[in-house]
């Protein structure tokens, strides 16, 4: 077995190669390292990798098909995990063609590379950004997800879609994820807990949408990376009970699965703020601010299909989950006791 991890100095990437390391697993990762957010983060990211004799590092960009066909056949990869992705729902209000290149030129060339490569099992990132407009809750995998509300959305339907066509046409082995709202030690700057934690230690305000009525299904990264690890080796089938009358959109006659995963313990945004605060001993200076176009009140996961398939319950609390991201984040940046530094310029590349 080769893994090739997409992304693979990006938060989720990163951790799960160094899971796969520790499993014994050859990873082959890739990145393109783009500026979206600090690309020193991903170089430290990515340089943890590198050491180990299991691990083949290479900086390509998936956009460039030759390349990756090429290395996939090279390093006879077996299996794919694709995280690279253009990621955010605000940026992608007003920087639309980076969603466009990346997440669905970029899936496309992940997708024939797999099929020309004989890849065995694809699994790749979806987002809970898909229920958009759906208001019932918990989100299902049966539920329909034809309303969304940012081009990130649209795009991670998008790849779904294409996904199970390969999976149709050609026999391809797919499994989609819709994450919910990721956190933990090495995450994206440009995540909201990521830039309430710098702004509350360095005495800035930070902005609260929705009078921070928000609910999110926070999903510490160790738990994610665990659902991830488990369906790896758990390549999905043509499910014979699939009725074209009735059709379950999780699932297909050809061999496609769509999973959620995530908490399924939705937390209200001020609860999580208020950990933060609890975690570095500062109290937030807060700027309520209306709902932001294409964000959504609340996510919150049924996972009931992921349990089922292999076992998947989050285990960790978001009180143990925010004490371990502020731990690393202080011993990275070097904050703490040291508040001189500027953290909200360091954390951004400047």
């Amino acid at each position: 077995m080769t893994i090739l991890v997409t992304g693979a100095a990006g938060f989720i990437g990163y951790h799960l190669s160094e899971r796969l390391l520790k499993e014994g697993k050859r990873v082959v990762g890739i990145d393109n390292f783009n500026d979206y957010y600090d690309v020193g983060l991903k170089r430290d990211r990515f340089a943890k990798l590198l050491p180990s004799p299991l691990f083949k590092g290479e900086e390509l960009d998936i956009a460039d098909y030759d390349g990756l066909l090429a290395l996939i056949r090279s390093e006879g990869v077996t299996e794919i995990v694709h995280l690279a992705a253009q990621a955010g729902v605000r940026y992608s209000l007003t920087n639309p063609f980076a969603y466009l290149e990346t997440n669905l030129k970029g899936f496309g060339h992940v997708l024939e590379a797999s099929r020309q490569a004989g890849i065995r099992h694809l699994i790749y990132a979806s987002s809970s950004s898909v229920y958009g407009a759906n208001e019932r809750m918990p989100f299902s995998e049966a539920d329909a997800v034809d309303h969304p509300v940012s081009l990130y959305a649209a795009t991670k339907k998008a790849n779904e879609l294409m996904a199970h066509t390969y999976s149709h046409l050609y026999g391809l082995p797919t499994t989609g994820l819709r994450f919910f709202t990721v956190y933990g030690p090495w995450g994206r700057p440009d995540m909201a807990y990521f830039g309430f934690t710098q702004k509350i230690e360095s005495g800035k305000p930070i902005d609260v949408f929705n009078e921070g009525r928000m609910l999110r299904d926070f999903t510490y990264i160790d738990d994610i990376v665990e659902g991830i690890y488990r369906l790896i080796g758990h390549v999905p089938q043509a499910n014979p009970a699939w009725d074209r009358g009735n059709p379950d959109p999780a699932s297909s006659y050809a061999p496609y699965r769509v999973f959620n995963i995530g908490n399924n313990k939705p937390v209200e945004l001020m609860h999580f703020i208020r950990t933060i605060e609890k975690e570095l001993g500062v109290q937030a200076n807060i700027q309520y601010k209306p709902m932001q176009p294409g964000d959504v009140p609340a996510t919150y996961a049924n996972i009931d299909g992921l349990a089922e398939a292999v076992g998947f319950r989050p285990s960790t609390t978001i009180e143990e989950g925010i004490a371990r991201f502020v731990r690393w984040y202080r011993e990275y940046y070097g904050t703490g006791d040291n508040k001189g530094t500027d953290l909200v310029a360091k954390a951004a590349g400047k």
